[in-house]
């Protein structure tokens, strides 16, 4: 690996404005209110990460707690909660949820609210080989006893794009029209595999140490369809945030499959990377320093610049 980025982690509750666009006051309360129900206690607890949702680590319990935006969807934090239990039940590698003294997600305020045990970590990234493993084992589960979202990367990006308010418009017309492009190509491509329980973002930091070997977590985005569409994301990770062709190609051996030698790889990278980029392009108002990252690495795909070093956001 040339390469090992390390996730920023803020010392103090008061900062999740400054990376998750939440309010630190209303953040603290509902944090506060959750753990009271759940009967842990919230005090100098530590902001972990805050792109999307608001993950903080208790002080006083081994506990993570992620917390949704506002408006999520109640249902999607449930989904979770129940997929991760199956996958407890199994003995499936996975981040485990912790028990607390209610039902999960608890909900405050309009936020879904849940409870993880905390597995303390190595300064160090876990490697792209040591995902091999536990994603191969999900993708040969079998179906599980939670109905799971079919994987749609199409009608997310194009969905993104109708929300993008700080990207000068001739971008965001080429992303248009990018995605109309592979989505023509999508019909013809011809999958190895039936489809399956996928992670949906599998990477580096969405999983964990473990002993001596990782655990998968970050369960929000697991969905239905083709293993190949996780199979890509590992790929791209290592090409694009600079961990190198060998990080790569030590998962593929481990996992049994190169996608990068399927004729179907090209469009479900394109794809795949215009998912990244346009989650990315509309939360620009929650993250307003990633804006000029996001125009690089939009300009790098007009430029069909497939190796340009993307910055972590």
């Amino acid at each position: 690996m040339t390469e090992q980025p390390v996730v920023p982690q803020p010392d103090l509750m008061t900062s999740v404005n400054t990376i998750g666009g939440f309010q630190p006051a209303h953040m603290d309360e509902v944090l506060r209110r959750a753990c009271a129900v759940a009967g842990l206690d919230a005090t100098d607890a530590r902001v972990l990460r805050g792109h999307t949702n608001a993950v903080v680590l208790l002080d006083r319990e081994p506990v993570v707690v992620k917390i949704a935006r506002r408006g999520s969807p109640q249902t999607d934090a449930l989904r979770t909660v129940r997929f991760v239990r199956w996958l407890m039940e199994q003995d499936f590698p996975t981040a485990p949820l912790h028990p607390i003294a209610a039902e999960q997600p608890v909900v405050v305020d309009g936020h879904a609210v849940t409870f993880w045990t905390h597995l303390p970590q190595p300064p160090h990234p876990v490697q792209a080989e040591q995902l091999a493993a536990p994603l191969y084992a999900l993708h040969n589960l079998g179906t599980p006893p939670v109905e799971l979202p079919e994987r749609d990367n199409v009608t997310a990006i194009r969905s993104s794009i109708t929300r993008i308010t700080d990207v000068p418009t001739p971008l965001i017309d080429a992303l248009s029209a990018r995605v109309d492009k592979h989505a023509e190509e999508l019909p013809g491509v011809q999958f190895l595999h039936p489809k399956t329980a996928i992670q949906g973002d599998p990477q580096h930091r969405n999983a964990l140490h473990h002993g001596n070997s990782a655990v998968l977590c970050d369960w929000d985005t697991v969905a239905w369809g083709h293993r190949e569409w996780d199979l890509v994301t590992i790929e791209i990770h290592c090409r694009r945030f600079g961990y190198g062709t060998e990080h790569y190609r030590d998962f593929a051996k481990s996992y049994g499959h190169d996608v990068t030698t399927w004729e179907g790889y090209p469009t479900l990278r394109d794809l795949r990377e215009l998912r990244m980029i346009t989650t990315n392009a509309r939360k620009i108002s929650h993250a307003p320093e990633s804006r000029a990252e996001v125009i690089r690495r939009i300009e790098g795909l007009i430029e069909e610049n497939t190796d340009l070093r993307w910055n972590i956001l």
